[in-house]
């Protein structure tokens, strides 16, 4: 089946759904919401992956004033950085793939 027919058939199929003469399978998920982390939870984790704060802090995108902040309890961090902070204390290594070779 060519792109073209692919997407025509996708179509069509989205079509009769909506007219209610096909029905779709349905699935009903929930996110779990992001932990929250103290100032010790935040060092702890930097810790177990061996990084400095600012290794660490590029290794998540963010400024090593900003790691520096968590850890002294001047700011929390908040959505997305909450949830990376949860995958590397699961898996410390998690990081290493984003480091460069010196």
């Amino acid at each position: 089946m060519s792109a073209y027919e692919s997407i025509i058939q996708g179509l069509n199929e989205a079509v009769d759904y909506q007219q209610g003469k096909l029905k779709a399978r349905k699935m009903k998920i929930t996110i779990k919401p992001a932990e929250s982390f103290n100032t010790e939870e935040i060092k702890h984790i930097r810790q177990k992956t061996g990084l400095s704060q600012v290794v660490f802090a590029g290794s998540l995108g963010v400024s090593p004033k900003t790691v520096e902040a968590w850890e002294n309890g001047r700011n929390r961090p908040e959505g997305a950085s909450r949830r990376l902070l949860e995958l590397v204390r699961d898996n410390p290594d998690l990081l290493r793939q984003f480091q460069a070779e010196a």
